[in-house]
């Protein structure tokens, strides 16, 4: 049996896991979890709990017209920009992606993770991050 790190991510996040993403499930690899936060049509930015099992990462994404803040809550996870190298990331740390910036984010492939997507303007949805970017995206430090 596989021991993941940081497996009480899903019991012990602050925020609820809501329910399997399914509305989204077809440009994720693995399972994700999603919650919305903020519920008031005057706020025209979305607020979101998102939670990956290990492994599970988003597919290649841009936001358009907007910018995505994360705000990292649990567990480990992996984010990378295009031609960059991916970067790990923990609870406390905190990344923004600019307006028409091709990245993608998601859970390592030991670790649940758990993050906090403040988003504003439409998201281009492209290709699945492929095993073999996956793989070498673990080795981020």
């Amino acid at each position: 049996m596989t021991e993941f790190k940081s497996e009480n991510v899903k019991d012990g996040i602050i925020f609820p896991l809501g329910d399997k993403n399914d509305a989204y499930a077809q440009y994720f690899v693995g399972q994700s979890y999603l919650q919305g936060l903020v519920n008031d049509p005057k706020v025209s930015v979305g607020v979101s709990n998102v939670t990956f099992e290990p492994g599970c990462r988003n597919n290649w994404h841009i936001h358009h017209d907007g910018f995505q803040l994360l705000l990292v809550t649990g567990g480990e996870g992996l984010y990378q920009e295009e031609g960059k190298p991916a970067r790990r990331l923990k609870p406390g740390d905190v990344v923004v992606t600019h307006d028409g910036v091709k990245h993608w984010h998601g859970a390592t492939a030991e670790s649940w993770f758990s993050h906090i997507a403040i988003t504003a303007g439409t998201p281009e949805w492209l290709d699945a991050v492929s095993d073999t970017e996956f793989n070498v995206a673990q080795g981020a430090k």
